[in-house]
């Protein structure tokens, strides 16, 4: 996924990591005839020579060159520190925890489509959220860095190698003010009680409102191991390996299908009194846009669900996934009839009037892609999907390039994957891809230092979301009723406390 977008990693093509091995310099020159005198550059030449590439700049005379620097091998021991933690602070109102705007690089290095195109051409092919005057006015104010150098000119070329960096004013939607309750911290693992509505770790529109980085702010807890991930709108056990050996020896219990999962939730309707088991294969209708279906193209999975109580209106279900896969909870629930009731995406009427039920849809997934994304803009609910304004109509039902945004407009809705457990690869300490010391033109506003609180109120001109009032959801909208309530595994045994909402004598205000 590319950093362009919002997303928090660098990605880099098939020759990109080619680039990445052992070779001589591509610009090497042919060696001397006979006879002849072998000229021997400077030792500054050499080393330019020997680690990266020159290329002439496009437009300025035979003499002039660019330097084109190697691709750098991301170290997968870099974690999240004092100085990303520093870009910004939290403060409350309203019941939400909020993050005061704040200047950011998204950087990536130069895809293979891009390589002998302008930069004004890819800017007007792929990332079309901003008109082209828009970059315009952002390289003028330094906000465009090609290999570390500001950009003046949309026409230059790209190479391959190229690295592009391009700083943002940056707003993060705001989240329940619900803290982290800490269920067992010891020397190999930290197990929390996550709130709906916060995000495991950096993804789309969130950063500091994630619980990696609130961990690491407010109670020191760096260089954390993701064991497994819950949906931003889901609560519950959270676990986090402190080690790498912990990592992967709890990564084998779940791989072994060892682990076992308990959730509860509250959903539409009268549940059926004896337990029932949906084992529907699940198709991911869109990465992008995070929303699944039931689908006999799908992935096998299988949910066993067991009814606690009924209220003559609602059902607390206990569920007990098998399997892993996105969303798997909330599309069971729903193809079975009885979605949770306060479900953002999979109990919506942009799914036709059985709501999904028994798989019925009667839409393309086109259709049922932009049906939800309108529903939720005409409900003012757009933060609640993760989704900005400007993103409407540059995402959804567009290509499928994954370079498409070059601000922080975000992926739509919610990137992290539900009860899905990664792979030892992919869960291994947490990386930092970017860059987030901008430069001083682009954060140097009136004189303030970046990070001082009056720089993170000012408006910025380039800014779209500054230009918009946004109303704060409350925070019972950010709460859906899905809580992991148990994680248990052959060493351990965490538990949560039910939430209010699934106590029998529960009743909606």
């Amino acid at each position: 996924m590319c950093l362009l977008r919002g997303c928090e990693r660098v990605s880099a093509s098939r020759a990109q990591l080619a680039a990445l091995a052992p070779r001589g310099c591509c610009m090497e020159a042919p060696g001397p005839a006979r006879g002849e005198q072998e000229d021997i550059p400077p030792p500054s030449k050499r080393r330019r020579l020997e680690s990266g590439k020159e290329e002439r700049r496009p437009g300025q005379g035979g003499g002039a060159r660019r330097y084109v620097p190697p691709p750098k091998r991301l170290n997968p021991g870099v974690s999240f520190n004092e100085a990303h933690f520093a870009e910004t602070r939290y403060y409350f109102e309203g019941g939400l925890r909020k993050v005061r705007p704040y200047y950011f690089d998204f950087q990536t290095y130069c895809k293979g489509r891009w390589v002998d195109k302008s930069l004004q051409q890819v800017f007007s092919d792929e990332f079309r959220a901003q008109p082209l005057a828009w970059y315009r006015a952002a390289a003028a104010a330094g906000r465009l860095r090609l290999n570390g150098l500001p950009v003046t000119d949309l026409s230059i070329v790209l190479k391959n190698s190229d690295l592009l960096k391009n700083t943002v004013h940056r707003h993060e939607p705001p989240v329940t003010a619900q803290p982290i309750q800490f269920l067992e911290e010891n020397d190999d693992v930290v197990v929390v009680d996550k709130p709906s509505s916060l995000p495991v770790h950096p993804c789309g529109r969130f950063r500091h409102n994630t619980v990696i980085f609130i961990l690491g702010k407010e109670h020191n807890l760096k260089e954390l191991h993701t064991i497994h991930r819950l949906d931003r709108m889901t609560s519950g056990v959270l676990m986090f390996a402190k080690t790498t050996e912990a990592s992967k020896r709890i990564d084998k219990q779940i791989r072994g299908r060892q682990l076992e999962k308990e959730y509860v939730c509250r959903v539409v309707g009268e549940f059926p009194e004896n337990e029932v088991t949906c084992e529907e294969p699940i198709l991911v209708v869109s990465y992008k846009v995070g929303v699944c279906r039931v689908d006999p193209k799908g992935k096998s999975c299988k949910t066993v669900f067991q009814r606690l109580s009924y209220n003559g209106k609602t059902s607390v279900v206990k569920c007990f996934p098998y399997t892993g896969r996105t969303h798997q909870i909330r599309v069971h629930l729903q193809f079975l009839g009885h979605p949770i009731i306060n479900d953002p995406i999979y109990n919506m009427e942009a799914w036709g009037p059985a709501r999904g039920s028994g798989g019925e849809m009667n839409k393309t997934d086109e259709e049922l892609l932009q049906a939800l994304v309108e529903e939720h803009h005409l409900k003012q609910s757009l933060d609640i999907l993760n989704i900005s304004e400007e993103d409407l109509n540059s995402h959804v039902g567009g290509n499928d390039h994954d370079t498409k945004l070059m601000d922080n407009t975000p992926v739509i809705m919610d990137s992290c994957k539900i009860e899905e457990c990664k792979s030892q690869e992919e869960t291994t300490t947490l990386r930092c891809s970017q860059d987030s010391s901008a430069g001083p033109k682009a954060l140097e506003i009136n004189g303030e230092e970046p990070g001082s609180s009056k720089q993170q109120d000012e408006k910025d001109p380039l800014c779209e979301e500054c230009k918009i009032v946004r109303k704060d959801p409350s925070p019972k909208e950010l709460v859906m009723y899905l809580h992991a309530l148990r994680y248990k595994g052959a060493e351990f045994d965490y538990c949560s406390k039910m939430p209010d909402w699934a106590l029998e004598d529960w009743k909606e205000t």
